[in-house]
């Protein structure tokens, strides 16, 4: 008999403590709330209860504001991140295989790929000299 696995979707952890785990603040997830970003599970009494995929999601706009998008930016990427996921599925049904990503081209992604930690750029972009 092995040890069952938490629902990933079950509200666990209140506004103060989901906002730790994630190094933000309360208000920041009210915000984020208030935008239709995630909507947290409530408890009878109406206190908000945060799910690890809630915990996920708040990273993941996390780390696209500290990429440089403000929050309409944020709300549009992750809207298109959705319809992309459910695109990706229909393909998937009717093609019987999963698709395939396409890899990430441009500056972005260069930029990404420096922030990764390749030690062989610095801040600038410039290769380093050895």
């Amino acid at each position: 008999m092995g040890i069952q696995q938490p629902d990933p979707n079950r509200g666990l952890y209140g506004i103060t403590v989901a906002a730790e785990l994630v190094g933000s603040g309360p208000q920041n997830l009210r915000q984020y709330e208030a935008r239709g970003l995630l909507t947290p599970q409530r408890t009878a009494g109406g206190t908000r209860r945060y799910s690890e995929n809630d915990l996920d999601r708040l990273r993941d706009i996390a780390g696209l504001l500290d990429a440089g998008l403000n929050l309409a930016g944020v709300e549009m990427v992750l809207a298109l991140r959705t319809a992309n996921s459910q695109l990706r599925a229909e393909i998937d049904k009717l093609s019987g295989t999963p698709a395939q990503r396409p890899p990430r081209r441009g500056r972005a992604a260069d930029r990404r790929t420096r922030r990764a930690g390749d030690p062989a750029d610095d801040s600038s972009g410039k290769k380093a000299s050895s």
